[in-house]
């Protein structure tokens, strides 16, 4: 029995987001997580976070700042929530689900992870900003990588495919290298964060079934005309 073209496409697709941005992240975050539960060292960690401790400029200093200050809980909080009753209240209801329990569901897990793992910050310098709790994983990357393919997924069957990916990207990127210039996050913490959010949105989109269907921005809400 053949399958139509556009069907046989969509399974490809599924199949490759499922291996690649839920499968692999998953692995690697498992690979790293034992490591860190187990108390061993990284020997990449230390040289990287010298070298970028040792290439830092003011203006990346004080990008970094921004990005410690906008990424934190209380302005992305204000962020997702705006986006979810965004969606709910213009009826897009669909889209309003998924972001709720995409982002959502990043933050859950990188809460747990930090109260599982409680990974002790970085001390190779006087740090830029004050942060309490654990280090694994980075709170930030998390939130920055979730928010990035949340929308690279909305913007993937338009016209803006291409520039909201490159921002999406753009922004998921520095702010993981912002955490490790600030002296709070090692290497492992960004990485796992970012692989974090990824997977999770990406997990969230195939559990509402994964159809570019989904993604409609332009969701229609049935309305009773009857009197």
């Amino acid at each position: 029995m053949h399958l139509p073209p556009a069907l046989t496409h969509l399974r490809h697709a599924a199949l490759i987001r499922f291996l690649l941005g839920i499968l692999l992240p998953l692995i690697v975050i498992g690979v790293i997580a034992e490591d860190v539960l187990e108390k061993q060292r990284f020997a990449f960690e230390q040289p990287v976070m010298l070298w970028v401790h040792a290439h830092a400029t003011s203006v990346l200093t004080a990008l970094s700042l921004f990005l410690h200050a906008f990424g934190g809980p209380l302005p992305m909080g204000v962020v997702f929530i705006a986006i979810v009753l965004g969606l709910w209240f213009t009826r897009r209801h669909s889209l309003a689900v998924f972001a709720l329990l995409g982002l959502g569901s990043s933050v859950g897990f990188a809460f747990a992870m930090k109260l599982l793992f409680n990974r002790p910050r970085p001390e190779l310098w006087t740090r830029l900003v004050v942060e309490s709790g654990a280090s694994f994983p980075s709170g930030h990357s998390t939130v920055a990588a979730a928010l990035a393919t949340f929308a690279v997924l909305l913007a993937w069957h338009s016209r803006w495919r291409w520039p909201v990916l490159l921002v999406g990207v753009g922004y998921a990127v520095l702010m993981a290298y912002s955490r490790m210039l600030v002296g709070v996050h090692y290497p492992t913490d960004v990485l796992a964060g970012a692989l974090t959010g990824l997977a999770c949105v990406l997990g969230a989109y195939s559990v509402l079934g994964g159809s570019p269907r989904l993604l409609r921005l332009d969701e229609q809400v049935e309305v009773n005309t009857h009197a």
